[in-house]
């Protein structure tokens, strides 16, 4: 079971079976119950009871765009919400494998707090692109960016894992980083293509699922 963003859900997939949880999912030979909402990943504790509630041998949660797109909250807020999501999901799930994901490669939001909003001059060109309204002065204070969420989420799960030896932390740009933006840039800036969904599928593939991932053995 998979928890994340729109980039979760799909969008800009070419097709349900393509998205990149679903083709991780094939590609590893398990079942998925994909929950990823678009513009919905943002540490809501109704969230967590689903997941909670839901029988799952394996799961995944990938957390940063909506947080900081949405300008949700503040650094000192962050930890804690992190901290509750994960304490509701082991409430149910107490030994099941864990992976906790931060966000892909996404340059409009590395440094540049959100909100992030339409790009008016792509929309008069007939073009869906996205940008960054924040201020990166407002970092020190406590607001947001994908390089903050990554850091903190680090270490929460590090803190965790101490007395949890089967919660586990991905890097996001293990699976979406330079490299791969550099060869496939975001369309919109926040959305992977369908190429990239495959790709993403591939790298989280080989990171879970073989050699001593954490899915290996349980899958």
């Amino acid at each position: 079971m998979h928890h994340g963003s729109s980039v979760s859900h799909g969008s800009d997939a070419a097709s349900p079976s393509t998205t990149w949880p679903a083709r991780a999912a094939a590609l590893a030979g398990v079942d998925l119950v994909n929950l990823g909402f678009g513009g919905g990943a943002l540490l809501d504790p109704f969230t967590a009871r689903a997941l909670r509630d839901t029988p799952a041998d394996l799961l995944s949660l990938k957390f940063g765009i909506n947080l900081v797109n949405a300008d949700l909250m503040r650094l000192r807020a962050f930890g804690p919400a992190l901290h509750g999501f994960l304490d509701t999901v082991r409430e149910g799930h107490p030994e099941t494998p864990l992976l906790v994901i931060p966000a892909l490669h996404c340059p409009l939001h590395e440094d540049t707090p959100g909100p992030a909003a339409f790009d008016p001059a792509a929309l008069a060109e007939g073009r869906l692109r996205f940008r960054a309204t924040g201020d990166p002065a407002g970092v020190p204070a406590g607001r947001l960016t994908l390089r903050t969420i990554r850091e903190e989420m680090a270490r929460v799960v590090a803190s965790r894992a101490t007395s949890d030896p089967h919660l586990h932390y991905l890097d996001g740009t293990e699976l979406y980083g330079a490299r791969d933006y550099a060869a496939d840039p975001l369309p919109d800036e926040l959305h992977p293509s369908p190429a990239s969904h495959l790709r993403i599928a591939e790298h989280f593939a080989a990171a879970a699922f073989t050699g001593t991932g954490p899915f290996a053995t349980r899958a």
